[in-house]
């Protein structure tokens, strides 16, 4: 199952939504502003994540501003308090589910949340538009 973690106010959200519904793709939307996250929630994003907090805390909160010279010397314990407290701190939309996450809106990354066998169909499409040109 696909999970998507939003914030109202995001247009990125509003965008991962409208993609994921209009390719029929079933997912658990979650409203991160209104039912924040636990700290074992946190740990899983963060399980996930290629470069850890650097891609789920956002630079362009304002409490960033306030923890920016700290939150190199935290630890991970440390930082999970943080963002529990802070949910703020988090980016949207988050996009998961047991294998893969994407952070924000990327058309071309979103993808990957396809089925594989309508992934595979729009590759053969591809391939067949590209031979008749």
């Amino acid at each position: 199952m696909i999970n998507l973690y939003v914030s109202s106010s995001s247009a990125s959200s509003r965008k991962a939504k409208e993609w994921l519904e209009a390719n029929g793709i079933e997912f658990k939307e979650r409203n991160i502003g209104r039912k924040p996250l636990t700290r074992d929630e946190i740990k899983q994003l963060l399980s996930l994540t290629e470069n850890g907090s650097e891609d789920i805390v956002s630079t362009r909160a304002r409490m960033y501003g306030k923890i920016k010279s700290k939150i190199d010397n935290l630890t991970l314990s440390q930082l999970i308090d943080v963002l529990v407290k802070n949910q703020e701190l988090i980016k949207r939309p988050i996009i998961f589910n047991d294998r893969i996450m994407q952070i924000g809106f990327s058309e071309e990354d979103i993808r990957a949340f396809l089925p594989r066998s309508v992934r595979k169909q729009n590759l053969e499409l591809m391939t067949k538009k590209a031979l008749t040109v």
